[in-house]
């Protein structure tokens, strides 16, 4: 059996191989590889040469399986970039509490500054990719909620974690200004029909092939409501010269743009100051973010 932490049960190699040998033992045999670096939400693992195992690493994150399960056959058809392929849905079992999936392997490397090729490219292609899920019809898609951390709510949301993160580094930015950035997007709303969004649009979910942006992952906290969550990218990753690139190719309006600054500030803010769990090389791509938005205040 699988021994438990505060956080659940202690997700391994062996663990995959006793769910696999219980209920998939097609693949029992197949060499199991962890996928490193790991994730807070989830751990993967190779399966073989053409799968992975993805198991939610607490209770907080359950739910996210079966929804991408639901869901990810439905928008994959009407995508422009390869996202993730279930293959099977797994069963709690072997000390195991939750549903796990299989998907299909993706090839690529998680994008990085150095690793693009063509930075208008790649902006073009976020935003081509978010322009398709927005015209996907969204009825009965899931809805924001603590399931999904509220991406696709309202930013209001976090109105006490972005004031707090702005509050510990007023030693280190201008915070009135980053107050003045993060209260204008407050007063803004989505006030149309909701739409399709990723909810988790970061430089770890999104891979290169050859250099440019091939695929999509982590769909776990997509949604249907506001969009402006996903362009946070435009700061924690794109540079100003870049930015304007996907604001074009989405034809976004000026308010939405407005709260996408303000989630990626609230995101920045909170992980720069040490409020969220984090680690050094997040801190440093908060520090950025930030950076990049304090250039426009």
């Amino acid at each position: 059996m699988s021994r438990a932490t505060d956080r659940g049960p202690v997700i391994d190699a062996a663990l995959v191989a006793r769910l696999l040998r219980s209920q998939l033992p097609q693949w029992a045999d197949l060499p199991i590889t962890p996928v490193m670096p790991g994730g807070w939400d989830h751990r993967s693992f190779r399966l073989g040469d053409d799968l992975i195992v993805r198991l939610p690493s607490a209770a907080a994150y359950a739910a996210q399986v079966e929804k991408e399960h639901r869901w990810l056959p439905v928008l994959a058809p009407r995508l422009p970039l390869t996202i993730p392929e279930p293959v099977a849905l797994g069963e709690p079992g072997q000390g195991y509490p939750w549903h796990w999936a299989v998907r299909r392997w993706i090839e690529g490397d998680a994008a990085t500054q150095a690793g693009v090729n063509d930075h208008s490219r790649f902006a073009q292609g976020i935003g081509s990719f978010l322009a398709a899920m927005h015209r996907i019809d969204s009825l009965d898609g899931p809805t924001p909620g603590p399931g999904n951390f509220f991406r696709g709510g309202r930013l209001a949301t976090y109105d006490g974690e972005a004031r707090q993160g702005i509050r510990a580094l007023e030693d280190k930015i201008d915070a009135s200004a980053a107050l003045r950035a993060w209260e204008g997007a407050l007063a803004t709303e989505w006030p149309r029909k909701p739409v399709w969004i990723h909810g988790d649009m970061s430089a770890g979910n999104l891979l290169l092939r050859d250099r440019r942006l091939g695929a999509v992952i982590d769909f776990g906290l997509m949604a249907v409501g506001d969009p402006a969550c996903d362009l946070a990218i435009a700061w924690s990753f794109l540079t100003a010269e870049t930015r304007p690139v996907l604001r074009s190719a989405l034809q976004i309006d000026g308010a939405t743009w407005e709260r996408g600054r303000g989630w990626a500030l609230w995101k920045a803010s909170i992980v720069a100051a040490g409020i969220a769990r984090t680690n050094s090389v997040e801190q440093a791509q908060a520090r950025r973010t930030i950076a990049e938005i304090m250039a426009e205040c």
